[in-house]
């Protein structure tokens, strides 16, 4: 009888030992090594092995790109994420927390595609029935989608290759198995192997597969990280459950920007793009209240408005509080520092609560200034004017340092109706406005004053 030969795999990094190791020796991690039966695979390998690109090497300048082909979903929003449609040939990888709604989204852009593309939706967790009832609640009813129903990954393989549709989507990776593998769907060998069959199909014969992959409880795709290397494009899903809203976003992208964000809103109905994320994100903001303040992010080269809202109160412990909602936790730590030591303001016997409205969050330091008047307005208790709006960058020194993209800003703010706008001064000289007053500041003393002045 054959020895039964096992590797310890690591699952955040896919690094492979004979033996058990507590922490990596890779990426360090700990208690990330698992065991693996390894078995070779000679059936599908040798079939695989005619699934090859043209090995031989060419000039870079006798590629053609001219007939260079992208599928448009026709939702503008995740168009715009994947940098202008589907890549022919590329491998796509959507992820996101259970019921975010990746399943929904792809069903949906197969009501558009399938006018003109033969789609083929592989299923590995709903039988044939379920899909059917869960096309027909989205209005999803075009002949073009063919649905199939099968975990075995070779067999998937095969279908494609016989049947050779122009998409193919397949929900989801963690329950695709190759039989040659002794361990069970979902593990690091698998996840990694059926991957790479699926890339080498997609490369093959040029047709673009989108797979879908489940997040562990750390909000990460499941599985070897690997994956995300094997893969064009890694988009994730956004957004609490319990809320409306969902946001797309592009953390890797070969054929576009990775700076770009779809916002959907989940209803009855499946998802609806929001063509104006702004107007969203501000509905619903309290008047005549303190310790909030609209502030201007760039997605891209899309400018966003949200609405800031801090709350200082007097804290009842010898250590106060501080808990940030869409906000850096130590990006927060340090503007209040800031404000202690450069501005007087003083947060010291307070706790601090910051939230960012929509369940958007805001990483770009230009948001500095928004969350610095809303801790002041709230400290204060003074209600901020409803038609200022702040950005801008906040030095270790208290100063207000120029951001990028400020024309864009301006632009936004005064089209959603914002007629004071506070900006960094360096920055002044560079834009302009016929609908809005600009104020160009140096410190975050003056930014306050001007903020509350009412001239």
């Amino acid at each position: 009888m054959a020895k039964i030969k096992s590797v310890y795999i690591c699952s955040e990094c896919g690094y492979e030992s004979p033996k058990w190791y507590g922490k990596c020796p890779s990426c360090g991690e700990w208690n990330t090594m698992n065991e693996e039966i390894v078995e070779k695979n000679s059936s599908f390998t040798q079939k695989n092995k005619q699934i090859t690109l043209n090995s031989k090497p060419v000039s870079i300048n006798t590629i053609n790109t001219d007939d260079e082909q992208r599928y448009f979903t026709g939702s503008n929003e995740l168009d715009r994420v994947l940098g202008g449609g589907i890549v022919k040939g590329s491998l796509v990888l959507l992820g996101g927390d259970p019921g975010i709604g990746k399943s929904t989204i792809l069903l949906q852009i197969c009501e558009t595609l399938g006018k003109t593309l033969k789609i083929l939706y592989v299923s590995g967790e709903e039988s044939k029935r379920q899909i059917k009832l869960r096309a027909q609640r989205l209005n999803v009813n075009n002949e073009n989608i063919y649905i199939m129903t099968e975990t075995n990954i070779e067999v998937v393989a095969e279908q494609i290759k016989s049947e050779k549709p122009d998409l193919v989507m397949v929900d989801s990776i963690q329950t695709m198995n190759l039989t040659s593998l002794n361990s069970s769907p979902g593990s690091v060998t698998q996840v990694r192997e059926c991957t790479n069959i699926l890339m080498h199909t997609a490369k093959g014969y040029d047709i673009p597969v989108i797979v879908v992959g489940h997040v562990n409880k750390e909000g990460s795709i499941a599985g070897p990280k690997v994956l995300e290397h094997i893969v064009d494009t890694v988009l994730y899903f956004e957004g609490d459950r319990q809320m409306s809203y969902r946001i797309l976003r592009a953390v890797k992208n070969r054929y576009g920007s990775t700076n770009e964000i779809g916002v959907f809103q989940m209803n009855d109905k499946g998802l609806s793009e929001v063509e104006n994320p702004s107007l969203m994100l501000l509905s619903g903001r309290p008047k005549n209240v303190s310790g909030s303040c609209v502030a201007c992010t760039m997605e891209g080269t899309r400018p966003i408005l949200a609405e800031v809202q801090a709350l200082v109160s007097a804290s009842g412990y010898g250590n106060p509080r501080r808990m940030s909602t869409g906000y850096d936790y130590n990006r927060l730590a340090l503007i209040i520092a800031v404000l202690e030591k450069r501005a007087g303001f003083y947060f010291s016997n307070s706790d601090v609560y910051v939230n960012v409205v929509g369940g958007l969050r805001l990483d770009e330091p230009a948001v500095d200034l928004s969350v610095a008047m809303s801790l002041i307005s709230s400290l204060n208790d003074r209600a901020l004017p409803e038609n200022t709006l702040a950005f801008g960058e906040i030095g270790l020194g208290g100063e207000i340092r120029s951001v990028a993209n400020t024309q864009a800003r301006v632009i936004e703010a005064a089209r959603m109706g914002f007629t004071k706008i506070i900006l960094p001064y360096h920055n002044l000289k560079n834009v302009s406005s016929d609908k809005a007053t600009l104020y160009g500041v140096r410190n975050i003393n003056e930014a306050y004053n001007a903020m509350i002045n009412e001239n």
